[in-house]
């Protein structure tokens, strides 16, 4: 799963032979399908793994944050952040993100579920919860975009200028979303 990673992050190739996967993991070739059917589910898993590894983050550090538009903020800037910190998870959540926006894993559920606690409690204006989910999906990756394609820019800032918007598109006056979006981030568990 390691070597899978590596490569999906490096250049998202899943090309690559079972054989060379199998070097790269440092494991015997009739190894791969003791785990594994298939490279592609090698690959699937690989993702799934990055995907639930992020959300994990970000449990950790919004753990006790529970104003859904404060977790929104939170997850874009944190996000922005690990851009910086966690290169290879983020290169392949850049990669294959896009495919798992309405996956039920990793991130997409709790953001999903952030999403269906703010409506219900009118903090974010009534919408469906799906189409939400892909707009914060769409504008988290394009922020992973930006990280990496444009690296000279301040990507905190770039972060908390998001995360304000998004959050006047769920329905927070424009004080409100300038004010939620550069509120601390809770420090590291």
């Amino acid at each position: 799963m390691r070597a899978a990673r590596q490569i999906l992050a490096e250049s998202g190739d899943t090309s690559a032979s079972i054989q060379a996967i199998a070097e790269r993991a440092d494991v015997g070739f009739g190894s791969f399908y003791n785990h594994f059917d298939s490279k592609a589910e090698l690959f699937e898993a690989a993702v799934i793994d990055a995907l639930e590894e992020f959300a994990q983050e970000f449990d950790e550090r919004l753990t006790g944050v529970d104003d859904p538009a404060e977790r929104v903020a939170g997850g874009f800037r944190l996000s922005a952040r690990m851009a910086d910190s966690h290169p290879e998870l983020m290169q392949v959540l850049r990669r294959r993100g896009l495919a798992h926006i309405h996956s039920g894993k990793g991130l997409a559920r709790r953001a999903l579920r952030d999403l269906q606690v703010g409506i219900a409690s009118g903090r974010f204006t009534p919408v469906d919860p799906m189409v939400a989910l892909s707009a914060l999906g769409g504008t988290l990756l394009s922020l992973v975009e930006l990280r990496f394609a444009r690296p000279e820019l301040d990507g905190d800032e770039a972060a908390v200028n998001l995360a304000e918007m998004v959050l006047r598109m769920l329905g927070l006056p424009a004080d409100d979303a300038h004010e939620v979006a550069r509120r601390p981030l809770p420090d590291a568990a």
